[in-house]
């Protein structure tokens, strides 16, 4: 027996309302790593017709000799926005232009800071700015050449009639590139399959594009020589080649050759016959045909801001 009316047993069931929430910690988000490295080419490994090659001599010349030019000179008064130098080499896959980036760095004595959309994208918001300006940091701080590879996933046109989350996330990630780019005064390159994805704001950022062509029946013919060891025994006619296979790219040739080696290992041959580079350079074109016709084949799915928000919450 007390004083008072008795709580009844439903109430002292319950949680005290009355406790202070405990917060969860929150999730400690990733952090991303930009490490420069030493360029792995030089203009001496990279197969190109003598006008591309021409193109990124005269680009890295800008470079070299920019010090001059906008210093003691006295252009940098006149052309204060002329500093930055961007450069987009674009063309097919394969065709060097990857090599061609690691090439211009080594040819100006510099490390290369190699940047993929995949480095720098986040599922959490803001972060994917955040990287962004990080890779843009640790290469001024380390005196590296940025270049992005596959550029065209962070240089794509802008979304003009936002229809979810998704697409404002990625017009605020173009615009942060966008303000950073007009402030960068250093050499930036760029690579890409795709130029016709390219934002033209960005087009207009990026002062010189270079394409990159498959090779010509001249370069094929040094490829196919630069590719076939002397060690390998063989019966390839490199002349007979160069000719007859059109729209391959260096890469595609590399890849022929180690087929066709491989090829004659399983079979037990003394020697690389002619029949198995044809074979490989064969089955390459026409996977890349099959490629070409599916091409501008996509599917768009428009997604709620709520559907959004909740693939993020899955993930994290």
């Amino acid at each position: 027996m007390g004083i008072g009316n008795r709580i009844p047993e439903e109430v002292l069931s319950q949680p005290n309302r009355y406790e202070p929430k405990v917060e969860k910690p929150k999730k400690e988000q990733p952090s991303v790593n930009f490490v420069p490295e030493e360029p792995k080419y030089e203009l001496g490994d990279i197969i190109l017709p003598q006008g591309v090659r021409d193109d990124i001599l005269d680009v890295a010349d800008y470079a070299r000799n920019s010090k001059i030019v906008f210093e003691q000179w006295g252009l940098g008064k006149t052309h204060k926005y002329s500093k930055r130098m961007g450069i987009n080499l674009y063309g097919p896959p394969g065709t060097g232009k990857t090599m061609a980036a690691h090439a211009i760095a080594k040819y100006l004595g510099r490390k290369i800071l190699a940047v993929s959309y995949a480095d720098i994208e986040s599922k959490y918001v803001g972060e994917t700015p955040k990287n962004i300006r990080k890779a843009f940091e640790v290469a001024k701080e380390t005196g590296s050449i940025l270049f992005f590879d596959e550029a065209d996933a962070i240089l794509s046109r802008r979304v003009t009639n936002m229809s979810n989350a998704t697409d404002v996330s990625v017009n605020q990630t173009r615009s942060v590139l966008l303000m950073i780019l007009n402030d960068h005064e250093d050499f930036i390159i760029f690579a890409t399959n795709f130029i016709e994805n390219f934002d033209p704001a960005f087009m207009r950022r990026i002062a010189k594009h270079i394409k990159f062509s498959l090779p010509d029946e001249e370069c094929r013919r040094t490829l196919w020589k630069m590719y076939i060891p002397e060690e390998m025994p063989n019966n390839i006619d490199i002349d007979s080649l160069a000719r007859k296979y059109e729209g391959l790219s260096g890469s595609d040739i590399s890849t022929a050759v180690l087929m066709a080696a491989f090829k004659a290992v399983r079979s037990g041959a003394s020697c690389v016959d002619q029949s198995y580079v044809e074979d490989a350079t064969a089955g390459i074109l026409a996977s890349k045909e099959d490629n070409e016709a599916r091409k501008g084949v996509t599917t768009r799915r428009v997604v709620s801001e709520e559907y959004a928000k909740s693939q993020m919450q899955r993930e994290s």
